[in-house]
C-alpha cells in the first residue's frame, strides 16, 4: 500500500526521513497539502502536490488502497481529516505527539545522532527540577485542559505591558526586560529565570543541591515531556542538557528562517557574534547551512549549564537589538533569532553532534552531554 504524507514542513520532512531510513522498501510517492502557497515544490527528492490534484488523478479503488499520514501540528489535524474525507480519502492516520516521539526515538537511534533521553539506562536518583512555563495575556485558550507536573511553574511574560495578571510568577519583578516582550516574546521569561533564579547560587531552594539541580523553560503550548523513568536517567547518566528533537528543513535552516527574519537582521546578528563571540561567528554560516533546528526556545539543563547559556545568549540578543533599532520593532524577531542561536550554541558544544546531524565524539574538553525528548504541543 502506498503511503502519502500530508504536510510540507518540519514534521512532514522528519517523518519522511524516518520512514526512508527505518522502512526503505515503503513507497512514498509524494507529499500533499491543501494549497501550495509558499510550500516547496519538492521535499526529500519527491514532489509536493495539492490534495485536489492528487485526488483528480486517482480512482476510488486507488484512494482506498492509499494510506495518508497526517504529519502536521496536532491543532490542525482535525481540519485536515475533514479535507481528506471531502476528497474521498478515508484511510488516514494522525502523527500524534506519542507517535512522533516513538518515530524519532527509532530514527535517531538508527542514525546515531540526536540521542534520545529514553535510550539511556534508568538510574536511581531523582533530580531537583524547576521548569518555568511562559504564558501571556494574549494567548488563546487551550481547547483541552492540561494537568502540569508539580515541577512546572507558569510565569507571565510581558507583564509590564499587560493590564491583567494571569500567573503567580511574573516577569516584571527583580531584574527583568519585561517591557521588551514584543521583541523577545517568551524569552523575557527566560531572562527573568536567569537573573533571579540561576545567578544567585547561594540562594538554594528547599531540596536543591548544586549537583542535582536542573532548571528548564517552556511555553504554554510547547513543553518538553518527561516520564518518571526519564527523570531518573538525568543524574546517573550525567546529562547536561535536554532539548527537543530537532526539526529538519530544506535546503537548510537559513532558508526556513528567512521567512521571519530580514536579511539586515541576519547581518546584525553576525556582527554581534563577531564582536562578542568570534569563535561562534566562525561556524555560524556552517550551522545556517545544515538542516536541523531546535525550535521553540525550550530547554532543560543543569543549573550551571543553563546559567552559562543565558550569559552567552542575552548579550548577543541585546547587541543585535541595538543594531536593528529594536526600540521601533516588534513581531518577536528576537525570539526567532534565539532559536538559531540555541542551535548554534548546543551544536557547537555537544559531545556527540557535528553540524548536519552526523554522530561523532568531539573529544573537546568541556563539551556537553546533550540528549533529546518530545516537545509536546498542547491544543
Amino acid at each position: 500500500m502506498e503511503l502519502i504524507i500530508f504536510g510540507a514542513q518540519g514534521f512532514a520532512l522528519g517523518a519522511y526521513n524516518a520512514f526512508k531510513t527505518l522502512y526503505p522498501k515503503r513507497l512514498i510517492p509524494c507529499f500533499v497539502v491543501s494549497k501550495m502557497g509558499n510550500n516547496a515544490v519538492a521535499l526529500g527528492g519527491i514532489p509536493v502536490k495539492e490534495i485536489s490534484t492528487v485526488s483528480d488523478s486517482m480512482t476510488a479503488d486507488e484512494k482506498r488502497n492509499t494510506s495518508i499520514l497526517i504529519a502536521t501540528p496536532e491543532n490542525v489535524q482535525p481540519e485536515i481529516e475533514e479535507t481528506l474525507e471531502l476528497y474521498g480519502f478515508h484511510n488516514f492516520t494522525r502523527l500524534t505527539s506519542e507517535r512522533w516521539d516513538e518515530l524519532m526515538k527509532l530514527y535517531h537511534s538508527k542514525i546515531g545522532s540526536f540521542l534520545p533521553l529514553s535510550a539511556l539506562p534508568v538510574g536511581s536518583q531523582n533530580p531537583f527540577i524547576r521548569i518555568f512555563m511562559a504564558k501571556s495575556h494574549v494567548d488563546r485558550p487551550l481547547r483541552h485542559s492540561v494537568t502540569l507536573p508539580d515541577y512546572v511553574f507558569p510565569i507571565q511574560v510581558g507583564r509590564e505591558n499587560a493590564d491583567a495578571r494571569i500567573a503567580d510568577i511574573v516577569d516584571n519583578t527583580g531584574e527583568n526586560i519585561s517591557e521588551r516582550n514584543v521583541n523577545y516574546s517568551e524569552l523575557t521569561g527566560l531572562y527573568w529565570l536567569w537573573k533571579n533564579k540561576l545567578i544567585p547560587h547561594f540562594e538554594l531552594e528547599n531540596g536543591e543541591s548544586s549537583r542535582e539541580a536542573y532548571y528548564g523553560f517552556g511555553q504554554y503550548r510547547r513543553m518538553l515531556e518527561f516520564s518518571t523513568d526519564d527523570l531518573l536517567r538525568l543524574i546517573d547518566n550525567d546529562v547536561d542538557v535536554v532539548l527537543p528533537y530537532p526539526m529538519p528543513y530544506e535546503p537548510n535552516i537559513h532558508a526556513h528562517h528567512e521567512r521571519y527574519i530580514l536579511p539586515s537582521d541576519w547581518d546584525a546578528l553576525l556582527q554581534s557574534l563577531e564582536e562578542l563571540e568570534p569563535e561562534y561567528a566562525e561556524v555560524f554560516s556552517e550551522v545556517l547551512e545544515q538542516p536541523f533546528l531546535y525550535n521553540y526556545n525550550v530547554i532543560l539543563a543543569k543549573k550551571s549549564v543553563l546559567k552559562d547559556y543565558c550569559a552567552w545568549l542575552f548579550p548577543i540578543l541585546q547587541r543585535t537589538e541595538e543594531l536593528t533599532d529594536g526600540a521601533n520593532r516588534s513581531k518577536r524577531y528576537i525570539g526567532y533569532m534565539a532559536e538559531t542561536l540555541e542551535t548554534l550554541y548546543f551544536m557547537k558544544n555537544s559531545e556527540r553532534l557535528k553540524f548536519g546531524g552526523e554522530s561523532s565524539k568531539s573529544g573537546k574538553s568541556g563539551s556537553l552531554n546533550i540528549v533529546h525528548t518530545l516537545c509536546r504541543l498542547y491544543v
